[in-house]
């Protein structure tokens, strides 16, 4: 697949007026947002599908009882503005984008996220990238970073943050599973192992592996549930970890080392020590395993576009100094941690590519 580290993301032959336009549609982007999610979520966008074709009237809308007819003009008018829905004669009728926003998962994903878990933070995205600290998560919670508070995320923003995590990564899973096995490992270590959901698939996957899980205690917690209720968990081994300690050692003697959408979550140099430690604990021939959403080897710019924009999340909510990053960043941080590069496997679910390294 051919990298995307070159590729711009404006159209050729933009004229000025077309430029100006865009930047009108970033500076009231917050309102647009807000508008169109009530109309999601309050159910007009719903109410014009059941329309039909033909639309319907604020009169017709209003009648309802369920919205005010002022609430509708506020609210349909900035849904015509950016494409959500159309104006035929005086009635509105549900747009391609309004269809999408209402029936397409990862549009729905994207937005609960942005909504429940990142909006009221990104106020202090700024002072966030100035001073490396997640000072939005406050919104929350008291926690140095988010990982140590999901496990008691207020709701809406808990199921919010779990379901954009699992839409992503769940859809890569079944179908790497023969390159997690394809040498053949006994002893596999999922670092970062979250609610233990890639434990599960590759213990039920291959009755002879053995499992070890690192992570903060309190993952560990929901890691272990999860596996108790799948009557796995008398062949996994938890290893609680504090990955921000450099002298915080993992269990040795691993045939395999995976870690998927985890290291997104740390600085370079938490990376580098995390990676330098993975390398540590391998057994003679082992190999690393690394999946992740790299914004540079997506096939389509939409990807590209979600991916380089959930970097702002990791900067204000979740640690204050990660992000999305481009995959050659990974690949130099693990040949500096005596890793070369041996594969690489793009177009994995929605957007993950499978990184594989040998120790040299």
């Amino acid at each position: 697949m051919t990298l995307m580290l070159e590729k711009t993301f404006s159209p050729d032959g933009q004229s000025v007026f077309e430029a100006r336009f865009e930047a009108q549609k970033i500076a009231f982007g917050p309102a647009v947002f807000q508008c169109v999610r009530y109309a999601w979520k309050r159910g007009v966008l719903q109410a014009l599908a059941e329309a039909g074709e033909g639309g319907a009237g604020l009169d017709a809308l209003a009648s309802t009882g369920r919205w005010t007819r002022y609430a509708l003009k506020v609210v349909l008018e900035t849904c015509l503005s950016c494409g959500v829905v159309s104006l035929r004669d005086g009635r509105y009728v549900l747009d391609k984008a309004g269809y999408c926003v209402l029936s397409d998962p990862i549009t729905q994903v994207n937005m609960n996220f942005m909504h429940d878990v990142c909006y009221q933070g990104l106020f202090d995205l700024g002072p966030s990238l100035d001073e490396e600290r997640p000072l939005g998560l406050k919104a929350l919670g008291d926690w140095p970073t988010i990982y140590q508070g999901l496990a008691s995320l207020p709701e809406p923003a808990k199921s919010s943050w779990f379901a954009f995590d699992h839409h992503y990564s769940d859809t890569s899973f079944p179908s790497i599973l023969p390159d997690v096995f394809a040498t053949a490992p006994r002893r596999v270590m999922d670092i970062g192992a979250n609610t233990g959901k890639f434990s599960c698939a590759a213990l039920t996957h291959n009755d002879a592996v053995e499992l070890h899980l690192v992570d903060l205690p309190q993952q560990l917690a929901l890691a272990q549930a999860t596996l108790e209720r799948a009557g796995l968990a008398h062949r996994a081994h938890l290893h609680a970890a504090d990955m921000l300690d450099p002298a915080a050692a993992f269990p040795g003697g691993m045939d395999l080392v995976w870690m998927s959408q985890f290291l997104s979550c740390f600085s370079e140099s938490v990376i580098a020590s995390i990676l330098a430690r993975a390398a540590a604990a391998l057994a003679p021939g082992g190999q690393v395993l690394i999946m992740d959403t790299f914004w540079d080897r997506q096939r389509y710019d939409i990807a590209a576009y979600c991916l380089i924009n959930t970097s702002p999340y990791f900067t204000a909510m979740a640690s204050g100094n990660s992000k999305v990053y481009e995959s050659a960043d990974y690949i130099r941080l693990c040949e500096a941690a005596g890793l070369r590069l041996v594969t690489a496997r793009d177009g994995i679910g929605y957007c993950h590519s499978l990184l594989r390294f040998a120790k040299d």
